[in-house]
């Protein structure tokens, strides 16, 4: 009676925890959401409004990682100054472990992004979490909402 009873508990509990994982997701536009993201992150590196046009929605709420909430005015009023300003810093962003889940027309698409720049002759790289909400609309992906978390650098270790 104590094996049957063991054996019982034991499937109950592998049934109870298969069923409580959470479900595999696919993300059937994966690849136009890679794009999108790239071409935006190049676009981006060199103050490219029409990237950021394109990128962010009209009600997209955007979160610094300084803790400043902002709207797409807000960000295409800095992306057009730095374009308009002549600087010697440049920049380069590019994303790394991306990951996509969609639901339907809505996907949160999360990666680390690497900016590497370049002050006073001085090569630096910074790393942020970034996620990102992208809906779509007639046909086309955008973002509307943003997060983004600097990522600090690592203590030496001792």
């Amino acid at each position: 009676m104590k094996i049957q009873r063991a054996t019982f508990i034991t499937i109950y509990l592998l049934v109870t925890l298969a069923s409580a994982a959470p479900p595999s997701t696919t993300a059937p536009d994966a690849a136009e959401l890679s794009k999108l993201l790239n071409d935006f992150l190049a676009g981006a590196s060199r103050n490219d409004i029409a990237a950021h046009e394109r990128f962010w929605a009209e009600d997209v709420i955007y979160t610094s990682s300084a803790g400043k909430r902002r709207g797409k005015p807000d960000i295409l009023a800095d992306v057009k100054k730095a374009a308009s300003e002549k600087s010697e810093e440049a920049a380069a962003y590019s994303a790394e472990e991306i990951r996509i889940q969609q639901y339907g027309t809505t996907a949160i698409v999360a990666f680390k992004l690497v900016g590497k720049m370049t002050k006073a002759g001085t090569p630096e790289t910074a790393y942020f979490f970034n996620t990102g909400t992208f809906l779509k609309r007639d046909g086309k992906w955008q973002v509307v909402a943003w997060q983004a978390t600097k990522i600090p650098p690592e203590e030496p270790k001792k």
